[in-house]
């Protein structure tokens, strides 16, 4: 009986103890999925980069001849810079979406004009303030007075602060109009008003005016709001990265904003230049005049010619007769070695260029690919190669497999490629082609990827 007792205790406490264990194992598991995506600021700089949500539009983030450019574009390249971090731009729907985003972890910040809403104080925190915004009605003719819409449609972005100022016009004194929220950005929304496929919308005064300058039926009407605050926003848990962010804005405000402000919403000619060309990813969906030979070209690699684009434009930025210090030449810089092995007799031809170039693409994918099969991992390992030469990428694969670390992972062969400016490991024997600055090849596949996203985002393929 005692015997039968004792094995019922085991028993119970075995199963006790199990209870314990799975229980911490699931918070475990629990703590560390969530860790690995709810940052601040130390966990983000681990981590290589800043997710940002953002809008595509003229005086936000867009392409213009293969570049990146925007208001806040280039202020997040800046922030990033200052964090030691590669920025990655995520382009959200609407304001809604970039919320949720940033509630699920998917992004860190949201660099969009925002006003402070109670409702979602909760859950965020915002930044101190970036600027600010005044609003106003637009149409295609002008109004004396608000009831001189009558019965008739605003149509607003959905998420935005528009909506709550008009219903609070409209209750104030006691109006007939109807207000309709769409997820289209204020801009669409301008270019739908000019089609006459809306009859009113309102947006933030600098945009409508940046827009009136080439649209004559664009009218500014009333003005909804006067000059407010508007911020962006972040999770609440990032404490640290919060008061980082304060610190460098306080810092961009005395110069560095003034200046990118001038340059997207003073000079009008510009950036109208920029949104109608055919080359922007808001006019004409074009990255470069070379975008068919590209296409023709990426086919035979079996890429996403976007990918390729990349890779063109962080080369020569699409100039034929770029030459570099070292003797690089052409849309793919290729040196006189590689000209000469893969048949190109004019460097400066866009046509021989690129051709030679997908040849060499093509050895280094063929080169790779027994050790490397998964697709888009091998991408990283030809690009590397592509820019600093197989051998060093080849060294640093075979340091990644001295040391027992996954070969078939570019972020295990990267840090060895890192190394290779370190004596202990460029003397090291299974070393072949001794020292290099492997960290500019990992910052270039870095960047033609970077690219390769953005290209992905906004320009249809």
């Amino acid at each position: 009986m005692e015997k039968k007792k004792g094995i019922l205790l085991a028993v119970a406490v075995g199963i006790f103890l199990a209870i314990g264990v799975l229980g911490y194992l699931n918070n475990w598991f629990n703590n560390s999925s969530e860790s690995e995506f709810i940052l601040d600021k130390e966990g983000i700089q681990a981590r290589g980069t800043l997710r940002v949500a953002v809008d595509n539009n003229s005086s936000s983030y867009y392409i213009y001849r293969g570049r990146r450019m925007g208001f806040e574009y280039e202020l997040l390249l800046d922030l990033g810079k200052r964090l030691g971090v590669q920025v990655e731009y995520i382009v959200a729907a609407d304001i809604d979406e970039a919320f949720a985003q940033l509630e699920d972890g998917r992004v860190d910040l949201i660099a969009m004009n925002l006003q402070q809403n109670t409702d979602r104080e909760r859950d965020v925190t915002y930044t101190e303030a970036i600027g600010s915004m005044s609003t106003v009605l637009v149409g295609r003719e002008k109004l004396r007075s608000w009831d001189s819409l009558g019965k008739d449609t605003v149509v607003v972005r959905k998420g935005a602060v528009y909506s709550s100022q008009l219903a609070q016009l409209k209750d104030s004194l006691d109006l007939e109009f109807s207000i309709l929220e769409v997820p289209d950005h204020e801009e669409i929304l301008l270019d739908r008003l000019v089609e006459k496929q809306v009859n009113w919308t309102v947006a933030e005064k600098t945009v409508a005016q940046t827009n009136a300058t080439y649209y004559d039926e664009l009218q500014l009407g009333l003005d909804l709001s006067q000059e407010e605050p508007v911020f962006w926003a972040m999770r609440n848990t990032s404490t640290e990265m919060l008061q980082v962010f304060n610190t460098w804005l306080l810092e961009k405000k005395k110069r560095f904003i003034p200046d990118l402000y001038t340059k997207y919403f003073l000079n009008s000619k510009n950036q109208h230049f920029r949104m109608t060309s055919a080359y922007s990813s808001l006019g004409g969906n074009r990255i470069s005049v070379y975008d068919e030979l590209i296409q023709e070209n990426a086919k035979t690699l079996g890429w996403d010619w976007r990918l390729l684009a990349a890779v063109v434009y962080k080369e020569s930025a699409f100039d034929t007769t770029a030459l570099s210090y070292a003797g690089a030449q052409g849309l793919l810089q290729l040196m006189p070695v590689t000209l000469e092995r893969f048949g190109v007799t004019n460097p400066n031809d866009p046509v021989e260029s690129l051709r030679g170039g997908v040849k060499y693409l093509q050895y280094l994918d063929k080169f790779w690919l027994e050790r490397v099969p998964e697709t888009n991992e091998r991408i990283k390992f030809i690009l590397a190669s592509y820019n600093i030469g197989q051998g060093h990428v080849e060294d640093a694969w075979r340091l990644t497999l001295k040391y027992r670390k996954n070969t078939q992972s570019w972020q295990e062969v990267s840090n060895f490629l890192n190394l290779k400016s370190d004596p202990k490991y460029y003397r090291d024997p299974v070393v072949k082609s001794g020292y290099a600055k492997g960290h500019i090849a990992v910052n270039y596949v870095r960047d033609v990827l970077g690219l390769f996203q953005s290209y992905k985002a906004l320009v249809d393929p």
